[in-house]
């Protein structure tokens, strides 16, 4: 019998055979954290160690509120700054660059055949690229932090297999809606979901990072993505370090498969208060809502900006919607900028953010009040997650937020495009 590379890449790391379910003891090539950092170093030093064991495989970016937000906020960035001189950890990205997971791919660090763990649920869009990656907690990270080594179970493995065309006006976000709808938020509850299919060959990277993202919402452990001359030529000149692909065998042992056909899916809502509350937009037209956000490390490159940007060309936002842009991270922003796209957004009435989490995760620049109501590409839609308990947020393709906020209302992105 053959393996999955998840059982692959963890016998490498563990150097010995390993199947699903055992637990092995690795060292990460890559440990990602981020503002929570500040909590890290907390932890740390509470195991009385002076040093970290391996300071050039940590990857520190400041993204969550950046820039700071209060003093509570500003002294957490500035304890993280020493710790990182004190260190002398060279992989230090401070609050100019972006949105980690974004910057972290950028960067050259997201590579094929890598095991990287991270302080985020969303560590997991690095198997987009083709690498086993996976959220863990503060406390774990401090350990890594101090042994270089955790203990991890090596996950059973779900395919799903994507297969069709894409119809218009419909998109990678209104995919993995639709297959968490189906499947539902606990479906992978530590496991591998592996992405692949006809289709999934013919969707843009930005795009696989979507699906490897949101991979966390059905409780993944990680996602992976075989990489194809694509990947590959993306990270030409980027790559950190050699790398090997990994891919799993044709012989490998699954504990499901799921066949998803995308040729008659139409765009897609999640409702609130879950991820896997999912209705065709059909269902949720006419809805009301006063906050729009279009970005975050699901939706915030290019290809989801030049999306909006397609649809708001020439005419103007809701008076009662305030649309806010964030770019996943300055090149984003960047090219977004040269290639006239912001104008485009600007004159529609949008206001752009700067790269980072903004409003995704409750702290900052677009808190929603009690009883407000929120259109947005995050990945999130929980109750609280963008400031009152109180309020709703909905979860939508780039287009549907775009078409609908010039409506006022949810709406159905296709008779725009």
């Amino acid at each position: 019998m053959g393996k999955t590379f998840s059982e692959k890449i963890l016998g490498l790391k563990a150097q010995k055979d390993v199947q699903a379910g055992e637990v092995v003891t690795v060292s990460p090539d890559y440990i990602l954290s981020h503002d929570n950092s500040a909590a890290i170093i907390k932890e740390f030093r509470k195991l009385g160690v002076k040093d970290v064991i391996s300071p050039q495989k940590l990857v520190i970016i400041l993204d969550h509120v950046v820039p700071a937000a209060s003093e509570k906020y500003a002294l957490n960035h500035k304890t993280i700054r020493e710790f990182v001189s004190s260190q002398k950890i060279q992989n230090f990205f401070d609050i100019p660059f972006g949105i980690c997971h974004q910057v972290f791919s950028e960067n050259g660090f997201a590579l094929p055949g890598k095991l990287i763990l991270g302080a985020d649920s969303h560590t997991t869009s690095y198997g987009a690229f083709g690498a086993f990656a996976a959220g863990i907690g503060r406390s774990e990270v401090a350990t890594l932090w101090a042994t270089d080594e955790i203990w991890l179970r090596v996950p059973e493995t779900i395919k799903i297999e994507i297969k069709g065309e894409l119809p218009s006006g419909v998109y990678v976000k209104d995919v993995i809606l639709k297959i968490i709808g189906e499947e539902g938020a606990d479906r992978a509850n530590y496991k591998a979901v592996e992405f692949t299919g006809e289709a999934v060959k013919k969707f843009s990277l930005a795009s696989r990072l979507v699906l490897a993202n949101m991979a966390a919402e059905m409780g993944a452990k990680n996602g992976y993505f075989e990489p194809d001359e694509e990947t590959l030529l993306w990270l030409k000149g980027r790559a950190k370090d050699e790398f090997k692909v990994i891919s799993s065998d044709p012989d490998a042992r699954y504990e499901a498969v799921l066949d998803h056909n995308i040729s008659s899916l139409e765009p897609q809502v999640a409702c609130p208060h879950t991820v896997d509350n999912v209705k065709p937009v059909s269902k949720a037209e006419g809805k009301e809502f006063h906050q729009a956000v279009i970005g975050t490390c699901t939706n915030g490159r290019f290809e989801d900006l030049e999306i909006a940007a397609r649809i708001l060309k020439g005419k103007k936002v809701h008076p009662k919607v305030r649309v806010l842009i964030i770019p996943a991270s300055r090149q984003e922003y960047l090219l977004a900028l040269k290639k006239g796209i912001l104008e485009i957004l600007v004159e529609a009435g949008c206001v752009i953010l700067n790269p980072g989490c903004g409003p995704c995760l409750g702290a900052h620049q677009g808190v929603l009040a009690p009883g407000e109501v929120a259109l947005s590409t995050a990945n999130r839609n929980f109750r609280g997650r963008m400031g009152s308990r109180d309020a709703q947020i909905y979860l939508a393709s780039p287009a549907t937020v775009a078409a609908s906020s010039l409506e006022g209302k949810i709406t159905d992105p296709r008779k725009f495009l």
